[in-house]
């Protein structure tokens, strides 16, 4: 017998137990019929009596309420049935396929948003990338050109060391945003997901690159693929990086230029939202709240199998019963 078993073990119906208040009560019922079933004799004295001695038949005779007790323990605990459960899930999942498509041309350097937009821009998306355990997600990095940094997949901690490892300087200087989205389209084209969506990240407006961005955006409708849009940078001016004739750097207030109404069109034909960061809290509501819009679909089927443990104690039920009434009728015949 496995007695690890018995550490998980439940009942089924555990209200059984409340039988086990008979046992006292049978043990006095049964003490109480011995005291009558014996015959008095009056004697002027016992010392004739004593060292006389006791039958091994009287001595053990209190086996057979034991053996009788210890059946009907055991009856009253299969009865309440013990059995142990296996609990098995089966999750299916409607998963989204998500890319982020980030814009790291110099201008994301600047320092309106703490510690810089760049920096920023990677942290939000890697507590974005944590919030979607179920989804497929990729990353594409756009400056004047773009590039594919992680293709779409499942495998989150690799993603986020992508994310981690983006800075400017990693393609030439511009900013094509029509690249940035084609690149993204082009990720998702194949995919089977019910849902395709791309964030696309910039902070200013496009001036360069292959794909115009209405001709992206023309691509994104034909595969039906959600583009959410969010322009980072405050209103008015920002501290930029400016490096000098010497090789210093140097901070200086620059114009913020972000090309608003074609973001606006980007997402409002593709069914998404435009939003505007002009600081990190702004840039992680945003994330947040497209966290929220983008729900995916989880359905979990819990299955729970029962294995019943009562049949050890009906047998050793049975087994006392039996032994105690052989005994009875063999050995303990002769007594009352």
């Amino acid at each position: 017998m496995n007695f690890e078993i018995w550490k998980n073990i439940e009942f089924a119906y555990p209200g059984f137990f409340w039988l086990l208040l008979l046992v006292p009560v049978m043990i006095y019922w049964y003490f109480s019929r011995q005291r009558k079933q014996r015959g008095f004799m009056q004697v002027s004295s016992l010392a004739g009596l004593k060292g006389l001695p006791v039958s091994w038949k009287v001595r053990f005779r209190p086996l057979l309420l034991a053996l009788r007790m210890l059946a009907f323990i055991a009856l009253v605990v299969a009865l309440a049935r013990p059995q142990t459960s296996n609990t098995s899930e089966n999750i299916d999942s409607e998963g989204i396929d998500i890319v982020l498509s980030i814009d790291i041309s110099g201008s994301m350097l600047a320092e309106d948003l703490r510690p810089n937009r760049m920096e920023a821009a990677k942290k939000v998306a890697m507590d974005f990338v944590d919030k979607r355990i179920s989804d497929r997600m990729g990353l594409v990095i756009f400056s004047g050109e773009s590039f594919t940094q992680c293709p779409i997949t499942t495998d989150h901690a690799v993603l986020k060391n992508q994310i981690m490892q983006i800075k400017s300087g990693m393609l030439q200087d511009g900013t094509a945003i029509g690249m940035g989205l084609a690149t993204s389209v082009d990720r998702l084209r194949n995919s089977q997901a019910k849902s395709k969506v791309i964030i696309l990240l910039t902070d200013g407006v496009n001036n360069t690159g292959l794909v115009d961005p209405l001709t992206a955006l023309e691509i994104a409708k034909a595969f039906k693929i959600r583009v959410y849009t969010i322009g980072v940078g405050t209103y008015g001016k920002a501290p930029f990086p400016m490096t000098m004739p010497d090789g210093s750097v140097q901070m200086q207030m620059q114009d913020v230029q972000i090309d608003e109404p074609l973001m606006k069109k980007i997402s409002h034909e593709t069914g998404g939202k435009y939003f505007r960061a002009t600081n990190t809290n702004d840039l992680q509501n945003i994330y947040q709240e497209i966290d929220k819009l983008e729900k995916t679909k989880v359905e979990i089927t819990s299955y729970k199998r029962f294995t019943e443990h009562f049949f050890l104690l009906a047998m050793i039920a049975l087994t006392c019963l039996l032994l105690e009434m052989v005994l009875r009728y063999t050995l303990f015949r002769s007594l009352p």
